[in-house]
């Protein structure tokens, strides 16, 4: 039964599915502020993928055998399951990757294909010469900048990006200046994984299209935590990884209208991906098949439609209201903290339940292992965002970041930690 509808404190509850969550750290509860990176995994999940491997394990789309019919039938139901999560008018526009860097890569990649004059003339949509721009945002995660970076390096394309505020956010108007007659992709994170910032997607949508631009929305904080209708918001292109919404490693999505990832060179080749293959030449697929070269990640994808169903029990909305809460706590209480810098939107502001935040006089990871010593899990570094970093003035930040099972209790610990550490390296 969903949840979506009582109250956000009722979440709680669910912290008993996740057996990643009961062992003690260091001789500590564990307090799991990390899921950012990575989250944990509920029982259902975890069953549902061992039970496919012990009874149905086989190939898909390949054999003739009851096991193999039975696994390939498993294998489209999740992309079905997927497909409806996201708004997709068809499971035919969600192609299977190794992760969201993966999804953005064959993108990246198949764009630069068509420039090489791969895909017929279906593909000159993509086609990329000297002249024409990509624009990314300087908030961008390293996997939604690299591989643009190397697409105008290949294609001769101007890289430019949207320049960030002081707090490391951008706005609707940054992105309208940035925009020219020449922009041919624009590609941008829904939600930072550094400032918890939400970009207006639907409004940012419509400007690039306006100047006749693709738009690559990375999903991967946003998939996860809130309801998402990629039709509705006027993307192109959508990428977001299993490991993040409760699902396994290993398997990522792109999401692609699908008249646009039909015209899309592939990005790997090899077997199931083609329809004929003589010593001459060869001729691919349709998608999502065409993208999906090679062994496919089978119980992978099973475990991801679970983890789907079990976001949908819980309720999207629930969670969002929840992980809110909980961001503009972390803001409002570490940034009360003597000595603590938090980046990112201001208290108030909307946010994903994220925060990252400097101490004064202490690196990162000291900050880090000094929590861990009480059992408290968050992420230090650079959160794959350089530019962003050193934009900000900072080599690394600490980062605390929440999920369904997050509670109150462990912000607390948070906040009583973090109050600790200047005075523990003398830094005060």
């Amino acid at each position: 039964m969903s949840t979506s509808s009582s109250s956000v404190g009722s979440l709680s509850r669910y912290r008993a599915d996740f057996p990643g969550l009961q062992p003690e750290v260091n001789g500590e509860p564990l307090a799991y502020l990390d899921s950012g990176a990575t989250a944990q995994r509920p029982s259902a999940v975890l069953d549902v993928e061992r039970r496919f491997l012990e009874t149905t394990n086989a190939a898909v789309h390949r054999g003739a055998h009851t096991l193999a019919a039975l696994a390939t039938e498993a294998y489209e139901e999740a992309r079905e399951t997927v497909a409806r999560f996201v708004g997709a008018r068809s499971s035919d526009e969600i192609v299977w990757t190794s992760n969201a860097t993966d999804a953005l890569n064959l993108v990246a990649y198949g764009m630069g294909n068509a420039t090489l004059g791969r895909g017929g003339p279906e593909a000159s949509r993509f086609v990329l010469a000297p002249g024409d721009e990509i624009l990314v945002t300087e908030a961008e995660h390293h996997a939604n900048l690299v591989p643009w970076q190397e697409l105008a390096a290949r294609t001769g394309a101007t890289f430019r990006y949207v320049p960030v505020h002081d707090d490391g956010t951008w706005s609707i108007d940054d992105a309208a200046a940035a925009l020219t007659d020449r922009t041919r992709v624009f590609a941008f994170a829904h939600v930072s994984n550094v400032t918890g910032h939400v970009a207006p997607v639907a409004e940012l949508a419509e400007l690039a299209h306006g100047v006749g631009a693709l738009v690559v929305l990375d999903a991967c904080q946003s998939a996860p935590h809130r309801a998402l209708d990629l039709v509705g918001l006027g993307v192109d292109f959508a990428a977001f990884s299993a490991h993040k919404m409760l699902g396994p490693t290993g398997i990522g999505v792109l999401w692609g209208r699908e008249e646009l990832l039909d015209a899309l060179p592939p990005f790997r080749t090899g077997g199931s991906m083609i329809t004929t293959v003589t010593m001459e030449s060869s001729s691919f697929l349709p998608s999502p098949a065409r993208f999906e070269a090679g062994t496919q990640p089978v119980s992978q994808s099973i475990a991801l439609a679970e983890a789907v169903r079990y976001l949908e029990r819980v309720g999207l909305e629930a969670i969002d209201e929840h992980e809110a809460r909980l961001g503009q706590r972390l803001v409002d209480e570490l940034g009360a903290l003597p000595g603590v810098r938090v980046v990112g939107p201001a208290s108030g502001v909307a946010r994903a339940g994220l925060a990252s935040f400097d101490v004064a006089g202490v690196h990162a990871h000291d900050v880090g292992q000094f929590l861990d010593a009480q059992g408290i899990a968050v992420r230090v570094g650079h959160h794959c965002a350089q530019p962003l970093h050193r934009r900000l003035g900072l080599t690394a930040t600490t980062r605390a970041s929440t999920y369904l099972y997050s509670t109150d209790d462990e912000i607390d610990r948070l906040v009583q930690g973090v109050s600790e550490v200047r005075a523990y390296f003398g830094a005060e």
